[in-house]
């Protein structure tokens, strides 16, 4: 990106923001409850996210005085560019896609999930169970899912694994991790790259994992730049201090994401990694 456009970017992102902060910070008296939205990159189809979100922002509402409601948004671009413009005032993204907010608009992380108390995760290649694929090389001349076009990680973990799209007689990008399975599953796709916690739902359906990236960075909820420091601070706390230590909290978690046990603070340093691992597939 152009240096000029890129700071004009941030301005217009920090204008935005100080607009919707003044109106949280003089709530009007019909409205003494400040209002936030939610985004998020799209990790099933809308009915399912809303689903998914929904339970979460319930419980973040029940325990903060603010209002949460959640804002869908396509594909990863307009997850980035809704949190950026002030659309949403924090969204759950993946690695890549706060990577080109941070960049973008200079969004600042909050906290990420964690499984198993860290805050990790990893990209898996699954086939389907009694193909006979068993490593990723055994894929080369096949049918190969992606997710979101723009979701240069998975490409990256791809080649991580000794694969390049042009190993595969053809692909295609499928949008969501739930897609992919399924079409592995159906036999309409050889092989498909997922998150873990979704190649693990899918296992007692019949897939099969043959390939992993070392543990990445988790996906990571970030706010906008312009969100007071105090409903900031009130997200954070309330996202911090949900885990499974209770059958309400542990039913939250549940349906936002199965393979998480809880939240941790996380700094844009922690997603270093990643950058170095996509620069090779940035334009």
């Amino acid at each position: 990106m152009n240096p000029k456009r890129a700071i004009h970017t941030i301005l217009t992102a920090l204008l935005i923001g100080a607009s919707f902060a003044s109106a949280w910070a003089a709530p009007s008296k019909a409205t003494q409850t400040p209002s936030v939205t939610m985004g998020s990159v799209a990790m099933d189809i809308p009915v399912e996210m809303i689903k998914r979100m929904s339970a979460l922002t319930n419980h973040l509402s029940l325990s903060t005085n603010l209002n949460i409601r959640f804002r869908p948004s396509p594909n990863l671009g307009s997850a980035v560019d809704d949190l950026g413009t002030g659309q949403t005032q924090i969204a759950y993204l993946t690695p890549v896609a706060y990577i080109e907010a941070r960049k973008k608009y200079g969004v600042i992380p909050l906290v990420a999930p964690t499984a198993g108390g860290r805050p990790h995760f990893a990209l898996v290649i699954g086939v389907k169970a009694g193909s006979g694929i068993t490593e990723p090389a055994g894929l080369k001349g096949k049918r190969f899912a992606f997710g979101d076009e723009k979701a240069l990680l998975q490409r990256a973990a791809v080649e991580s694994m000794g694969l390049k799209s042009s190993d595969f007689s053809t692909f295609a990008y499928l949008k969501h991790y739930d897609n992919i399975a399924k079409a592995v599953l159906a036999g309409d796709f050889d092989g498909g790259i997922l998150k873990d916690s979704i190649a693990d739902e899918f296992r007692s359906k019949g897939l099969d994992v043959i390939g992993s990236t070392a543990p990445l960075p988790s996906y990571i909820f970030a706010v906008h730049p312009g969100l007071p420091v105090a409903v900031r601070n009130q997200l954070r706390d309330a996202l911090l201090a949900l885990n499974k230590n209770t059958p309400e909290r542990a039913a939250t978690l549940e349906a936002f994401d199965k393979g998480y046990d809880g939240f941790a603070v996380v700094e844009d340093s922690a997603y270093d990694t990643v950058r170095k691992l996509i620069q090779p597939f940035q334009q």
